[in-house]
């Protein structure tokens, strides 16, 4: 079947930050600070709840300092603030739209991203946030979850994004067509379509 949608992974593909404050980060130093060992699943686990820094800190059952936790929420205002889009990412939309493609969007993120990526991206045919959907990529949960919203078959979607097991290999594994891009090296979307 030919492909009739793309889906594009958030941050790194179509949304930067500009003013990186690693709120999360800090929260997950102050947890290890103070006993509790990093697990491999933790991002994971953090990125599939719907709440904020202080639902993080119940979820491992620890409580920061409410001032730490204060000055984290304000890093972490701060650094939304700056979130913004690549340059060639509403002319790349346009252009598909244009062609006659629906448009996508499936992120990992903690619910707090979402809100300013949702405000640059207001009118796309799907959302799937990992805190909405309950898993993350590559789980197959989060992919199932952006095909029900957008009522197509995964042979219909072709994903890009920027990390390979997310955002290539998990939907490729799905029966999804899947490219990546390298923002780092320079790449932008029109190479990574330019033979559709």
């Amino acid at each position: 079947m030919a492909i009739s949608v793309v889906v594009f992974d958030a941050f790194g593909t179509l949304v930067q930050i500009g003013e990186r404050r690693s709120p999360y980060r800090k929260l997950m130093q102050w947890m290890r600070a103070n006993g509790r060992r990093p697990q491999t699943s933790d991002a994971g686990r953090i990125m599939s709840q719907p709440g904020g820094l202080a639902d993080v800190a119940n979820l491992f059952d620890l409580s920061p300092p409410v001032d730490l936790l204060a000055a984290w929420e304000a890093e972490l205002h701060a650094e939304l603030a700056t979130v913004k889009l690549f340059p060639d990412s509403l002319p790349t939309i346009a252009r598909l739209r244009n062609a006659g493609y629906r448009i996508g969007l499936c992120s990992n993120l903690a619910a707090p991203y979402g809100t300013p990526v949702k405000a640059l991206l207001p009118s796309l045919d799907a959302y799937a946030w990992s805190y909405e959907a309950g898993a993350v990529k590559p789980e197959p949960g989060i992919y199932r979850y952006l095909l029900d919203r957008l009522g197509c078959a995964a042979s219909d979607v072709l994903f890009i994004g920027d990390t390979p097991a997310a955002d290539l290999d998990g939907p490729l594994t799905f029966g999804m067509s899947a490219r990546l891009i390298d923002r780092k090296a320079g790449q932008t979307l029109d190479k990574v379509l330019d033979d559709m």
